[in-house]
């Protein structure tokens, strides 16, 4: 199956396991918790996927590639007791905690998550020595003579053995003990993936013409040669990286990260064409909503896969607008929670202020009239003892500031945070730093403290729709040129087809609406519709035919 399927596999297996009864206690025993077995080729994301369903099932990870392991540091090192049997002291060995189940500890202490992941990588490339200690944890769930955790879940994975010369074949009698998931590459998946981190559009948009090229692993007289998912992920970071440094992207530079010497020299000229195309098009012009005639014959006399390319370079400026602006509404959609929560502490301090008013009022005509009565008895002065101020002054902006630090700190200590989820945060405390800095001054007690933050608020407000707007206006623009150079052509379904598999485009498009491409994709759909029907009636009258003869 796919790596997504198989995520959602091992999370069903997750909350199953961890499924309590009304008692507290784990309705399927850690005993009989089968361990998950993970089985496929390199680098198509198994560590990244244990990674992201811990932090969405809220629950603990450790990891370990379990070949940079030798049996002491697995097991626990050995050291000499003496106990007494039938009267007679004997000298034995025990072993210390396992490395491993330490860390698991560890990590219960750091984090106060007492349920989790127990990850072991590279299961199946252990060494001779570590071997049957592996198929003992795999079997009993334990390293040495210690158990991992309760409410822990040990997942496991592995590569087959074309690719890897050192893997060991598990017997029937370890599998029969194990939830054995075999997964395998898929690109319609990773695209899925890819829009959603931020992919460098000019590898989605190669893989997307050359799928062929997006995992292959060949043996060849010079060795192993091959392309991953990995390799294609952590290319694209350097991309971006280098582009931004104004470094070129080579060939020998892609060669380093895909070792498959065809598929790199192929996707280095594709690259070298994309930004090519970029300033021979003025496609920076075109998204603002600048073509002429002379730009527009020119796309027409191009080839197909250049047309292809210009609308990647059209998806690839779209998806950064669109990614922009779902982290601005987060960010201000966040921000807004702790500005309500500091509103309301400050009507709740206001409330308090005034009943305190109320009730010192009381107490000071309660003082007066006793000191007068006093006075007129012969038994005080007939003076007002002073009455000690109640009045509590507002919470700040400062403390909002403080209580989203702690937020910070404590998810980070938890390591349940997302890299998005540790952007928009950081981005929130930012903003609450500058309204602290700017409201400086000013008199909290008179509330002018909170329409100074209302109002820096509203900029943060005003910075996101015209971010939306702007958005808006550039995707107008770029199905305004589509119309005009392609019409309704394969261009533009290939435009609808890569809007559709971007997460992102598709959140836009939900909020704030795009008539055209309403238009368009109801098109699509009716043509794929159609497509589907005329190839169910090939297969029944194919059916039919073989029948007759």
């Amino acid at each position: 199956m796919d790596i997504k399927r198989a995520k959602q596999e091992i999370k069903d297996s997750i909350e199953a396991y961890l499924a309590k009864d009304e008692f507290g206690a784990y309705r399927i025993p850690a005993i009989r918790q089968r361990p998950i077995l993970l089985m496929g080729p390199p680098g198509i994301g198994k560590t990244q996927v244990m990674d992201q369903i811990a932090k969405e099932c809220r629950i603990g990870l450790v990891a370990y590639t379990i070949t940079h392991h030798t049996r002491q540091s697995a097991v626990g090192l050995p050291f000499i007791r003496e106990k007494n049997y039938g009267g007679k002291t004997f000298s034995i060995t025990e072993y210390t905690m396992s490395e491993i189940i330490a860390s698991v500890y560890d990590k219960i202490e750091q984090t106060g998550i007492r349920e989790g992941i127990l990850f072991i990588d590279e299961i199946n490339c252990v060494s001779e020595t570590l071997a049957p200690t592996m198929l003992q944890f795999l079997q009993g769930k334990t390293f040495g003579n210690q158990q991992v955790p309760e409410g822990w879940i040990i997942v496991a994975a592995g590569n087959p053995p074309e690719y890897n010369r050192s893997v060991r074949d598990f017997d029937v009698v370890t599998l029969d003990r194990l939830k054995k998931i075999d997964v395998e590459e898929n690109f319609g998946v990773w695209k899925e993936y890819a829009y959603r981190q931020g992919i460098h559009p000019a590898v989605i948009s190669y893989l997307e013409l050359r799928k062929q090229n997006f995992y292959k692993v060949e043996t060849t007289v010079d060795g192993k040669c091959f392309a991953t998912a990995r390799g294609w992920e952590d290319l694209s970071q350097l991309i971006q990286v280098y582009e931004s440094l104004g470094k070129k992207t080579d060939r020998e530079v892609i060669s380093q990260y895909i070792q498959h010497q065809k598929i790199a020299r192929d996707f280095a000229n594709y690259l070298e064409l994309y930004h090519k195309y970029k300033a021979d098009y003025g496609v920076e012009e075109i998204l603002h909503g600048k073509w002429n005639t002379a730009v527009l014959q020119k796309v027409k006399a191009a080839a197909f896969d250049e047309h292809l390319k210009i609308v990647s370079l059209f998806n690839g400026k779209l998806s950064e607008l669109f990614t922009e602006c779902f982290l601005s509404d987060a960010y201000v959609t966040r921000l807004y929670e702790y500005l309500l929560h500091y509103r309301e502490g400050q009507e709740k301090r206001a409330g308090d202020r005034q009943a305190a008013e109320e009730i010192d009022k009381s107490r000071i005509a309660e003082t007066e009239r006793t000191a007068g009565e006093q006075a007129a008895e012969g038994n005080g002065t007939g003076q007002v003892p002073e009455v000690s101020g109640s009045v509590r002054i507002p919470v700040s902006i400062g403390d909002e500031l403080h209580r989203a630090e702690k937020d910070l700190e404590e998810l980070e200590q938890k390591e349940l945070l997302t890299r998005q989820e540790e952007i928009i945060l950081k981005r929130v405390i930012a903003a609450l730093e500058r309204f602290t800095i700017s409201v400086k001054g000013t008199l909290a007690a008179e509330n002018t403290e909170f329409e100074a933050v209302k109002a820096l608020f509203q900029k943060e407000v005003d910075a996101r729709e015209a971010l939306i707007e702007q958005t808006s206006e550039t995707l107008t623009h770029v199905f305004d040129f589509m119309e005009d150079a392609f019409g309704e052509s394969q261009e533009m379904v290939a435009l609808i087809t890569e809007l559709n598999a971007n997460y992102y485009s598709v959140w836009f498009i939900n909020e704030y609406g795009c008539d055209q491409y309403y238009r368009y994709n109801k098109g699509l759909l009716f043509q794929e519709r159609h497509q589907s029907i005329v190839r169910e009636m090939d297969d029944v009258e194919e059916l039919l035919n073989t029948g007759l003869k």
